[in-house]
């Protein structure tokens, strides 16, 4: 193989890796809902906000076993961070994280309080997309 076409060869590798990085959603692999914690375990208020201002104030809904760190009461999925949109679940509007499958769903949740990828809640401008929904508190 000639230097010409060793360099070519080392140029497409290097662009290819560029082109890989910018394509994933984030460094982590995650949506923002993801890196801000929507859906995420919680207890109280604190559990949910890292401090930064520049994020949106998330609360901890207690009508979800485990808690569920989230925003309440979205009137559009525009309201919701990427990668989370607004349902109404039994009257109460939340932004739920969209999934293809129940692994998305527990990037922040352990194995005991997992959510399932539903299809049983639809957003409000009534995509098709399946959402994270945790098991109701009892």
């Amino acid at each position: 193989m000639s230097r010409v076409q060793m360099l070519g060869v080392l140029v497409m590798g290097a662009a290819l890796a560029v082109l890989l990085v910018g394509c994933s959603d984030d460094d982590n692999g995650g949506s923002e809902a993801d890196l801000l914690y929507i859906g995420g375990v919680c207890a109280m208020d604190t559990d949910c906000n890292d401090g930064d201002t520049d994020t949106p104030e998330l609360e901890c809904v207690t009508d979800f076993k485990g808690g569920y760190c989230g925003i309440k009461d979205c009137v559009v999925s525009e309201d919701c961070p990427q990668g989370s949109l607004c349902a109404d679940l039994d009257g109460t509007m939340y932004c739920f994280l969209v999934c293809i499958d129940k692994a998305e769903c527990n990037t922040n949740r352990p194995a005991d309080l997992e959510s399932n990828c539903s299809s049983n809640v639809d957003p409000v401008e009534g995509g098709d997309e399946k959402l994270c929904i945790p098991p109701a508190a009892s």
